[in-house]
């Protein structure tokens, strides 16, 4: 079997990646936060200049599909006026921060990402690996230990700051005006130690070193994000992080929008929410158990059709199903309770694993898998 090709880097507003069904375009959106305003121009955006289909990343990002090379400068150009572009694609490159949805004013979430997103637009700032990133995950617990990020701000027991290198146990008691300065050196640390690691995470498990100060015991997250209404708003899911343009721009006429790592989208808002179509609000609707990537056609490298498949397996589906269309796992780098991956032969079953891992039963029928689960 052909080995999908690895393309090693993520799309941007200014660096664009080909896929199935045109043009993939990713927004970043500051703060990790969309105002009323502009998710209505991206909903507005998405179906004039693309096929108004838009994901919500891992990565708490907004991909909007099916642009081409023909629309994309007009749309770059609406994207500017909504302040929705870095200045460079350098700049878009490094600036990849996950922030907790459920900051609040006092945390310094919010101040401590836009000082962030200012420091690492310096000229003099290193050039990263371009899945390197930052998680702002200040609020009383941390929510965000499960997404991906390399360099950690999370509080103490007691509501101190600390800086963590993913995958340590321990981390770096720090201030708040020193926290973007102490960011910065340790990204240095990382650049000077490495061999051939993209991630800090690789780097701690080959050596098991860290750099000083690192004493203080991390909290560990029990927190499993669930739709319902929250301090902060509301969280709807998008079933596989899926919206489309309608559906959009309908949850912004409720107010700001703040994206998620979970493909939920969390309301700035305590209006009661009416059935929009294309979200989920029932907390025991299968589709919650499942995650699959957009699978083919629209990934040229899909082997299946993970959506279609995820609905017919999702009444037997346990929680903790990621579906992928190739072994690439795109959609869930980590290991999964269950991973269902697409092949040329037939679907592969893989028992906590990732989409790339040796299978346990190979070649399945969806019936089979259904029998299988």
């Amino acid at each position: 079997m052909t080995a999908p090709t690895i393309k090693g880097w993520c799309p941007g507003a200014l660096t664009l990646m080909q896929s199935g069904d045109g043009l993939v375009l990713r927004i970043r959106p500051f703060n990790g936060r969309l105002t009323a305003p502009q998710a209505q121009g991206l909903a507005h955006l998405s179906g004039t200049h693309g096929n108004g289909l838009m994901d919500i990343s891992s990565r708490a990002n907004l991909q909007l599909r099916g642009v081409t090379k023909a629309s994309y400068p007009a749309l770059i150009a609406e994207l500017a006026e909504l302040h929705l572009l870095d200045a460079t694609p350098d700049i878009e490159a490094r600036r990849n921060i996950l922030v907790t949805p459920f900051w609040q004013q006092g945390d310094n979430a919010d101040t401590l990402c836009t000082a962030l997103t200012k420091a690492l637009a310096r000229e003099c700032t290193p050039t990263l690996p371009t899945k390197f990133g930052f998680a702002i995950d200040t609020g009383p617990t941390p929510v965000l230990q499960n997404a991906s990020a390399d360099i950690r701000l999370e509080r103490d027991t007691g509501g101190g700051l600390l800086m963590a290198v993913d995958g340590a146990p321990v981390a770096k008691p720090i201030s708040e005006d020193a926290a973007i300065h102490e960011v910065l050196d340790l990204i240095d640390w990382f650049l000077k130690e490495r061999c051939d690691e993209t991630r800090l995470a690789k780097l701690f498990k080959r050596t098991g070193e860290l750099p000083p100060d690192h004493f203080v015991a991390r909290p560990v997250q029990d927190y499993s994000p669930q739709t319902g209404t929250t301090s902060q708003g509301t969280l709807v899911a998008a079933p596989f992080g899926q919206l489309t343009a309608e559906t959009l721009a309908t949850l912004a006429k409720y107010g700001a929008l703040r994206l998620t790592p979970w493909r939920m989208v969390l309301v700035e808002s305590h209006s009661e929410l009416t059935q929009i179509d294309g979200l989920i609000t029932d907390l025991n609707d299968p589709l919650l158990n499942i995650t699959a990537c957009i699978g083919a056609p629209r990934c040229t490298q899909g082997h299946i059709e993970t959506r279609p498949l995820a609905r017919q397996l999702a009444e037997h589906a346990p929680k903790g199903l990621h579906i992928s269309g190739c072994t690439k796992g795109c959609a869930h780098p980590k290991p999964a309770d269950i991973t269902i991956t697409g092949t040329p032969n037939g679907l592969d079953l893989i028992h906590q694993g990732r989409a790339s891992d040796t299978p346990t039963q190979t070649g399945l029928t969806a019936d089979q898998l259904i029998k299988a689960l």
